[in-house]
């Protein structure tokens, strides 16, 4: 019988190994699905012909998500901060988007809730620093 790693605690429990094998295979099929969709933005850009803001910031929104799904692979950084980057460029990517057709205040609320996500990704990198 083979002993259980160490790095692994949960390596002997058939449970937890199949609950390992899905989330790795989720997260494949979450990478593959970005890419697609990356590369359909891409697509849509060079049919278009030109490049706006909005598309730049689809495209970090899909690095960013490609950073996590790394994240989750390697272990080496704090997986909570990529949802709270994730969120700090979904407002930002809607402020561009439907900013000129905003109330004003409604941007102060977006920009505030920015300034609120930046620091929780402040105080999580810290926390997770110590």
């Amino acid at each position: 019988m083979t002993e259980p790693d160490p790095a692994h605690p949960s390596s002997a429990n058939p449970a937890a190994r199949a609950l390992r094998f899905i989330e790795q295979a989720l997260l494949m099929v979450a990478a593959l699905m970005t890419l697609g969709a990356a590369g359909a933005e891409v697509a849509a850009v060079y049919q278009r012909g030109s490049i706006v803001l909005a598309d730049i910031l689809l495209m970090f929104l899909y690095t960013e998500v490609i950073a996590m799904i790394a994240v989750f692979y390697t272990g080496k950084a704090s997986s909570f901060v990529f949802p709270i980057f994730i969120a700090i460029t979904a407002i930002a990517r809607l402020i561009v988007l439907q900013g000129k057709d905003m109330q004003a205040e409604n941007v102060v609320f977006e920009a505030g809730a920015i300034l609120l996500l930046a620091f929780a990704a402040l105080v999580m990198g810290r926390v997770r620093a110590d």
